[in-house]
């Protein structure tokens, strides 16, 4: 995990829903070789816990997401739900299990087949798991728990509707399995501002009155925070770092971690972090450096960073990060140049 390896911060108890160890995934490419969009990346979630993962448009967010829920399934690692793991079970068992775990897409309109009314798509999870007839009066409450009249949509298409509300769509067909396991794929990022925050406030609704596990995805740092407990933070196929919420917003302690929090958009941006000087552009996955792969932004990178992948810590109380200069009192500048500021000193002028 992390911008390195290891699983130290792997919870070993009878809370964990769902526990990934050193999952791979990778894809083939048309002209030969291979994109490493996941390498070596392990994770859990507690149920009743929200994680949030982040990290910049192709770093393999939706792909680690993906192979969680076997969709498809990882090139190599172990997903284990409940304790039960998923990469031996047989396709019918596969498919019982996943009743209790569902997906929200990031593109609400898309991810609803224009061809079929609102009913029918809410219905056609019970449809395909086999449940007794009849469901209309299981689209009715999941309709109304979502905030839509059943009488108004049931029968309309997606393209009859508003992004919010086929977003509400794609809830309402999602948690009328009842699952356990919700998986929230940048559910708010093509909605507008005026729309997201109902949408948040319906999922955080939802997770409460049916007891939902989540994993949350996003790009807008300031949606993650409000939703999550803890977060993971990743950079090109790996986590660099995974700490609760609070501890991560306000001691962020890997270099990238800290380039995030700096994109964020503040009134006052004086009183926030002072610029962290990155190198260039993301390196491609399907050619990723060796070490850190974060080295080669880096502005504290050594040739340490180069040849030698960092192992995941913990700094802090349930706090972990994989950088080969990082202390718990910030990062330990590992050259002579004393006008790179420290990590923690980043944080105020």
């Amino acid at each position: 995990m992390m911008a390195g390896a290891g699983i130290a911060h792997l919870r070993d108890d009878s809370d964990v829903l769902v526990r990934a160890e050193h999952l791979v995934v990778e894809h083939r490419l048309p002209h030969g070789g291979r994109l490493h969009a996941v390498s070596d990346v392990s994770l859990d979630i507690r149920r009743g816990e929200t994680l949030g993962l982040v990290g910049e448009s192709g770093c393999g967010k939706s792909s680690t997401a993906r192979a969680l829920i076997s969709l498809p399934p990882p090139t190599s690692g172990t997903v284990t739900f409940d304790g039960q793991e998923m990469g031996g079970l047989a396709h019918q068992e596969l498919t019982r299990l996943r009743r209790r775990f569902q997906i929200i897409f990031q593109d609400p309109i898309s991810s609803l087949n224009p061809r079929r009314t609102v009913g029918d798509l809410v219905s056609e999870g019970l449809v395909i798991s086999g449940a007794p007839k009849p469901y209309r009066d299981q689209v009715d409450t999941v309709l109304d728990a979502v905030g839509l009249d059943p009488a108004t949509v049931k029968d309309r298409r997606p393209h009859e509707l508003s992004g919010g509300q086929c977003q509400r769509v794609a809830l309402a067909r999602a948690i009328i399995l009842r699952p356990e396991f919700l998986l929230c794929d940048e559910p708010v990022s093509a909605l507008d501002v005026s729309v997201q925050a109902q949408i948040l406030n319906l999922i955080e609704e939802m997770k409460a009155r049916f007891g939902l596990t989540l994993l949350f995805i996003a790009h807008d740092l300031g949606v993650v925070k409000s939703v999550s407990d803890r977060v993971a933070v990743m950079y090109l196929g790996k986590l660099c770092e995974v700490a609760p919420v609070n501890d991560l917003y306000a001691d962020p302690l890997h270099p990238y971690t800290v380039s995030l929090l700096e994109s964020v958009p503040v009134p006052d941006p004086a009183a926030e972090l002072r610029p962290l000087d990155l190198q260039g552009d993301p390196p491609s996955p399907s050619d990723p450096p060796r070490g850190c792969r974060f080295h080669t932004r880096c502005p504290y990178a050594t040739e340490r960073c180069a040849s030698e992948e960092p192992l995941l810590r913990e700094l802090g109380v349930g706090h972990f990060v994989a950088c080969h200069h990082t202390s718990p009192e910030g990062m330990i500048v590992p050259r002579s140049d004393s006008s790179l500021p420290l990590c923690k000193a980043i944080q105020s002028p």
